[in-house]
């Protein structure tokens, strides 16, 4: 069923327009259901490691997938993928939570926290700092570095107040903390597909519980 959903969006990539979708809005549906179904059962498998879970709804963490083109200069009326950020009070949440991204030759897992007001950055960045050892001890876990690679975006220089010269400094840079694992296509051909997909996401708990005891204390 996952390989469907992978094809539709192949096919909505090179028709990326209305009447195309209306004339094939019921494959759409089913394929919608599709990932719904798998980001349900994604969630069972996070709330055994991550209670903060248990009440989450899909309708709260898939994403549409109509596009915003209003100040785009992409004007085509459709995403390609199918996104789910899982995080306790649903996708808005300024939480640290989990995200799954299906997407032909694109699909990856993600989590922690992606879009930080001034004041969590700013938070986040002092509670870096002062548990630094705690924090480099997450983010150098093997088992994460092994699946995750790092590449938020970053200052040019380390934030004031704080120094340069420390081994968590470079950390205290980041406008972010999204660790990112892709996965091919044929991730999603094997059946234990679901396990697989929790067991990645779990290597994030760590991080969302180190982020998610800063945003609670704002």
């Amino acid at each position: 069923m996952m390989e469907e959903l992978l094809q539709f969006f192949k096919d909505l990539k090179q028709n990326n327009n209305r009447e195309w979708f209306n004339d094939n809005k019921e494959r759409y549906l089913r394929v919608k259901g599709v990932y719904e179904d798998f980001v349900q059962k994604i969630i069972y498998g996070i709330v055994l490691f991550d209670s903060s879970i248990t009440n989450v709804q899909v309708k709260d963490c898939v994403f549409r997938i109509y596009r915003d083109t209003r100040f785009a200069h992409d004007k085509t009326p459709y995403k390609t993928h199918s996104g789910a950020f899982i995080v306790k009070g649903g996708k808005t949440n300024p939480r640290g939570g989990y995200y799954v991204h299906i997407e032909p030759g694109a699909s990856f897992f993600s989590g922690g926290i992606w879009c930080p007001s001034p004041a969590i950055l700013k938070a986040l960045r002092n509670d870096i700092y002062y548990n630094a050892e705690e924090f480099l001890e997450i983010m150098g876990n093997k088992d994460l570095t092994s699946h995750f690679i790092y590449d938020d975006e970053k200052l040019i220089k380390v934030p004031p107040p704080f120094p340069s010269d420390l081994p968590v400094s470079e950390w205290l840079k980041n406008k972010r903390f999204c660790p990112v694992s892709y996965v091919s296509d044929d991730f999603f051909k094997e059946k234990d597909v679901v396990e697989k997909s929790v067991e990645r996401l779990k290597l994030l708990y760590p991080l969302n519980s180190f982020i998610n005891h800063t945003v609670g204390s704002i």
